[in-house]
């Protein structure tokens, strides 16, 4: 029975969490799973309620930390060192870049047979300063020599590591996209969508664009916000957007909206136009609300709330970022490349938006076929049998 020791950043609300307890769950039943990581991080919510809905018992790493930090960090490698040499993994499966970093140092020299590491995306622009990117390159680059294979979600995103950022050799990154449990976008939706709106004072006549992500200056609100501001000013139609998550920018992005006089709600006040609401573990409940979907990054690896729009049947706008031209379906949205052009374009989907709405039904079946845990367990049982067979 193959043993995998499969370690994440930090168990916090969002598309990895997902995506590493459904193969630690669904895998055949040939292979054992560990499956450890990070807490989450002030600002965040946890994630531990999808691993105890699938029954997993994670363990929580306390110092492995988004940060760096030496102490920290020493401290996490140690720990991890020491599961390897208990567990005794034939696999060491590391997802993102400190867990990545880390767990695969820890795994070299414990010798441990086969070492994989995912990119959800990565951090090698649009992040930090030259000198910063510059030493990420040279570490992801030796531990990319040292690990039997490197996973992308995304064909961009294997052509960037390969080509642009020269992480690996092409024949030595394999593409395996993400895979969820899409069923719950599409049950239920009139009942959600009541439910959601009641919630929140939506009024029947209020068309909802929402946001959803981490409030961090990568994910650039401020440009979902000018652009909202811009369709308040030239149409006719009553909008209200949600923003949902939270973090590290939330009080500079409601400073930034007092700065430009545009209201945001309390909880004593639904009658706005910009309304954050916080982590929500139900994002289904979101969606059935939702009409349509922004996403307005500087950079992203591959945006799940996207996979998840599409396949709730939402329109989608959204920057041209990481693999957002590798999961969009062509009827279900538009890609902008420059910030003007996002602001158009999120008006013209307000303003065409009736039409834009059946086009995106296609989203449906496209994200169903693409996208499904099943198929993302099955690619990731093949290549795991590939790697050990050699």
């Amino acid at each position: 029975m193959p043993k995998i020791l499969r370690i994440i950043n930090r168990f916090n609300l969002g598309g990895i969490t997902y995506n590493v307890s459904y193969l630690s769950k669904y895998l055949p039943a040939e292979y054992e799973t560990l499956l450890i990581g990070g807490p989450e991080e002030e600002g965040e919510s946890s994630s531990l309620h999808i691993t105890d809905s699938m029954g997993l018992k994670p363990v929580i790493i306390k110092d492995l930390n988004r940060e760096l930090s030496f102490i920290k960090d020493h401290k996490s490698y140690k720990e991890i060192k020491r599961l390897i040499k208990e567990y005794k993994p034939d696999i060491v499966h590391t997802h993102a870049s400190k867990a990545g970093a880390i767990g695969r140092l820890a795994a070299i020299s414990c010798k441990v047979p086969v070492i994989v590491h995912t990119f959800h995306g990565h951090v090698f622009h649009n992040y930090f300063g030259k000198l910063k990117t510059a030493f990420y390159l040279k570490v992801e680059r030796y531990l990319a020599k040292r690990s039997t294979a490197i996973v992308t979600n995304s064909e961009l995103l294997k052509k960037e590591l390969s080509e642009t950022f020269k992480i690996a050799d092409a024949d030595k990154i394999h593409v395996v996209p993400l895979g969820f449990d899409l069923e719950k976008f599409q049950t239920n939706q009139e009942q959600k969508r009541k439910e959601f709106r009641t919630k929140y004072k939506i009024k029947d006549n209020e068309l909802v664009i929402s946001i959803i992500g981490r409030l961090a200056p990568i994910k650039n609100h401020e440009l979902f916000f000018d652009a909202i501001e811009n369709i308040t000013k030239r149409s006719s139609k009553k909008i209200k957007a949600v923003i949902v998550g939270d973090g590290e920018t939330r009080q500079y992005l409601e400073s930034y909206l007092k700065n430009k006089n545009l209201v945001f709600c309390t909880n004593a006040d639904k009658n706005c136009v910009f309304d954050f609401i916080g982590w929500q573990k139900e994002v289904d409940l979101v969606l059935a609300g939702t009409d349509l979907v922004a996403l307005s990054s500087k950079n992203e690896g591959t945006p799940v709330s996207l996979i998840e729009a599409q396949a709730a049947g939402k329109f989608i706008v959204t920057t041209n970022v990481g693999g957002v031209k590798d999961i969009l379906h062509k009827d279900c949205g538009f890609v902008s490349h420059t910030d003007e052009e996002f602001k158009t374009l999120l008006l013209k989907a307000v303003e065409e938006f009736e039409t834009l709405n059946k086009n995106a039904k296609a989203g449906i079946a496209f994200a169903n076929e693409r996208f499904s845990y099943k198929r993302l367990v099955n690619d990731m049982d093949i290549l795991y049998k590939k790697l050990l067979s050699k």
